[in-house]
């Protein structure tokens, strides 16, 4: 499919103003569909014309993941670990359907499971409030944290359909000899499924850690839940795990810091944060994390409407749009229909990956553009201009009125431009 392009002068920047320099590499991940088409727009109109970046470029798009045999996935995650921040665009996870389409040799991994298995990292998402998007859960007024460990369960499993009456095992054999272990999973009398899944004790050390430092970090209290009481083993591992790090290296922190750490069972942290008032993380396994990070996303307005950061406890951080590549609005777009697609999730990774940047590098400017750009995108749906996703929850005003993807990227331009110019 061919791309169309777009053109406009508002990205233009003010002829008496220097550039800002960003004095070290950002690792760039480009993506597919609309939400590569909205990437190139933020970078056009928001980001250019007033920084000087050195961009490590990777084009993730799924043809050229096809092209080189994924090894361009690989690559990026690597750079990330080189230069230790990145900023990724949604990306395609091919199904059936997705090789037809686009050709490809075969039906490739998630690009995002490699990055995070690489780095081996925990996926924070938080959801971005503005004033006017009154959340679907009244009793929330802080922004909720969801820490997803990115790393095995349903993710990384070994499925098989059963066809015929049989036995089903669990068979461990031990790499230094010793007796296999077997245990029955189901006596079949007729066809059904089986799934595998696992987990290391060391990446959920990690994710345990990584969680640990960004409620500190954020100050804000930190909550574990799985189900335990059913799955006594597996859950049951992630439980004392979390609990041992937090007693050996936490607690008095914590504690000095006025946080807490709480872990309860998942349906009751459900029933729990829907009567909170927000401003926690909520520490999830992989498919859990997943599910509740789109629940809280979708109760804030949209699934754009929230940031996702990937943290390595070695020290590698990727920024990236929490949203998918918005499929449907691609193809009216490239049919050449008006899209109200929104990309505040884009922008505020980019803003992210920025401030992060800035912390590293010392230098206050670019952490002061970052500040303003964020300001000037909320501050625009604050005054009623926003995309469609937004407009049947924001609060009911005179002033609300839909636009295009375009029209939202450049009035967000124009309030940038005036903040910058003072």
């Amino acid at each position: 499919m061919i791309e169309k392009s777009m053109k406009s002068s508002v990205g233009k920047a003010l002829p008496s103003m220097d550039k800002i320099r960003v004095r070290s590499t950002i690792v760039e991940m480009d993506g597919d569909e609309m939400a590569r088409i909205m990437w190139k727009l933020v970078k056009d109109k928001l980001l250019l014309p007033y920084l000087a970046m050195d961009i490590e470029y990777y084009d993730l798009h799924i043809k050229n993941r096809d092209a080189t045999d994924d090894r361009v996935t690989a690559d990026a995650a690597r750079a990330v670990i080189r230069h230790g921040v990145g900023v990724k665009c949604a990306t395609i996870t091919p199904d059936a359907e997705r090789v037809k389409e686009y050709n490809l040799s075969k039906l490739w991994k998630s690009p995002n499971a490699t990055i995070r298995e690489m780095l081996d990292g925990t996926v924070f998402r938080k959801s971005i409030v503005v004033k006017n998007i009154r959340p679907s859960v009244s009793s929330w007024k802080k922004p909720i944290t969801i820490g997803r460990h990115a790393h095995g369960d349903a993710y990384s499993n070994t499925e098989m359909r059963v066809h015929a009456p049989g036995k089903a095992e669990l068979l461990f054999t031990p790499a230094g000899g010793g007796s296999p272990v077997r245990r029955t999973i189901k006596e079949f009398a007729g066809p059904g499924i089986i799934q595998g899944m696992y987990n290391t004790d060391e990446s959920i050390e990690t994710f345990a850690k990584a969680c640990f430092m960004y409620a500190l970090d954020q100050k804000i209290d930190l909550w574990f839940s799985s189900k335990d009481t059913i799955s006594q083993i597996y859950d049951g591992r992630f439980r004392n795990i979390f609990e041992k790090e937090y007693t050996e290296n936490w607690k008095e922190k914590f504690a000095r810091a006025g946080i807490s750490y709480f872990y309860t069972l998942i349906d009751d942290a459900a029933a729990r944060i829907m009567k909170s008032e927000g401003g926690l993380l909520w520490a999830l396994k992989n498919y859990d994390g997943d599910v509740m990070s789109d629940m809280i996303a979708s109760a804030n307005g949209s699934l754009a409407m929230m940031t996702s950061v990937l943290v390595s406890p070695r020290g590698y951080i990727e920024y990236e749009a929490a949203h998918g590549t918005v499929q449907k609005h691609y193809y009216k777009y490239l049919r050449g229909e008006d899209t109200s697609t929104n990309p505040m999730a884009i922008i505020f990774a980019w803003s992210g990956c920025l401030r992060k940047r800035a912390e590293i590098d010392a230098t206050p400017d670019v952490g002061s553009f970052a500040d303003k750009l964020e300001e000037a995108a909320l501050s625009i749906v604050a005054a009623g201009v926003m995309t469609g996703d937004l407009l049947s929850v924001a609060r009911k005003s005179p002033k609300n009125r839909k636009v295009n993807t375009e029209a939202f990227i450049d009035a967000i331009a124009k309030n940038l431009r005036n903040k910058l110019s003072g």
